[in-house]
């Protein structure tokens, strides 16, 4: 059973999802910590994927509306629950009543963002030597 929690980046929270951040941007992906823990986290809210009691994933919304720091355990990925933490990002988003959402979407993820309502824009780029582009959904 899986659920998806909105969660604070607090002293109960925070280790976990700086566990998943870590496994999946650090050390799949080779991201610096300098880069991954840039200072915004205290300021972002934030969601857990919990599969049968285990923390799995994360991501979290800024309060203009940026998404990111989208991640999944690698033994957990394909289960649907990157969508459903967008989704929960997304939904917290309409709530709040702003008016879009954004991202900068890895360039091998933006087909799964499309599926989700997002439509990228603008030119590609380069963060932490990943290409990516940037893409939004208007709320």
């Amino acid at each position: 059973m899986s659920d998806i929690q909105l969660v604070a980046y607090d002293t109960a929270h925070s280790p976990y999802i700086r566990a998943i951040r870590e496994a999946v941007f650090m050390q799949e992906q080779g991201v610096s910590p300098e880069l991954e823990f840039d200072g915004l986290d205290a300021s972002a809210m934030h969601v857990l994927a919990v599969v049968d009691g285990e923390y799995v994933g994360t991501g979290r919304m800024q309060d203009d509306g940026h998404i990111g720091r989208i991640a999944i355990l690698a033994d957990f990925r394909g289960l649907g629950l990157g969508a459903k933490v967008v989704q929960a990002l997304v939904a917290e988003a309409t709530r709040l009543g702003y008016p879009r959402v954004y991202l900068g979407a890895q360039t091998h993820a933006v087909d799964f963002y499309a599926k989700l309502g997002f439509t990228p824009y603008g030119d590609e780029f380069m963060d932490a030597g990943i290409p990516h582009m940037s893409m939004e959904k208007s709320l």
